[in-house]
Order: C-alpha cells, then structure tokens, then sequence
C-alpha cells in the first residue's frame, strides 16, 4: 500500500473518529457531567481510532505495545494544535475564531507520521538479535 492510500485513509479514520468522538460525548452527556462526557468519550474514540488506524489504514496487527504509545499521536496533535493556534493569533494577528482550523490543518501530516512510525514499527527488534533469535551480546 503506498503512502498517499495510507493518508487517504488516515484522513477518513480522523473524520469518523471525530464522529464517534461527538456521538460518545452527546450520548454520555444524558447521565453524566460533561467534563466526565468527554474525557470518557476521548478514550473511547481513541481506543476505537487505534484499532481502526492499525487494521484499516496501516494494515498492521495490534499490539499492546503500539497501544500503549498511541496516544503519543494525540500528544503531538495537542502540541502543534496548541503551538499553531498561540502562533497565528498571537504573533501573526490571525483572527481567533479561524485559527485553530489552520492549526489543525498544520497537524494532520506530523500526526500522520507519528502514528505511521507507531503503528508501522516492529514489536521486537530483530536488528539486536543473532540470526538464530537469541538476543545479541
């Protein structure tokens, strides 16, 4: 599979999770506060945007190692979001209201990269081992 199927891919992933996202927090926000809605509905999107990111647009087994380092792709995402946003408004006088679209649009390709090198990495280190499967000394 070549790259740009692969970013064609994660693009779709990220708009059904953004639905999944809101869908999760609207129907949680019934019973509980919404604070509580939306952290709860965060995890669960993430969950669900690992599996669908491992299977759908990277075609690699899940693990629960790349599980663990998953939400590093949202760390990024919050980083450069929150940077791009501090940027345009503050330094280049950008309006407010439209910011964090461009932010967030300035995200996707470094998102996609973290999560590529997360998903796409090997589970064991091959490199580090004899040719019989012994670690190396």
């Amino acid at each position: 599979m070549t790259v740009r199927v692969q970013m064609v891919r994660f693009a779709f992933v990220g708009v059904v999770n953004t639905g999944t996202y809101y869908a999760c927090y609207l129907l949680l926000l019934n019973r509980l506060p919404y604070v509580v809605s939306h952290v709860l509905a965060f995890l669960l999107s993430m969950t669900g945007s690992f599996f669908l990111h491992s299977r759908f647009t990277y075609r690699t087994r899940p693990t629960w190692r790349k599980f663990l380092f998953f939400p590093l792709t949202n760390a990024a995402n919050f980083v450069i979001t929150t940077s791009g946003v501090y940027l345009l408004v503050d330094v280049l006088h950008f309006g407010s209201r439209y910011a964090p679209l461009f932010a967030a649009a300035a995200a996707v390709p470094i998102t996609f990269v973290v999560s590529r090198t997360i998903l796409l990495r090997p589970d064991n280190d091959r490199s580090r081992r004899d040719p019989e499967g012994a670690p190396a000394r």
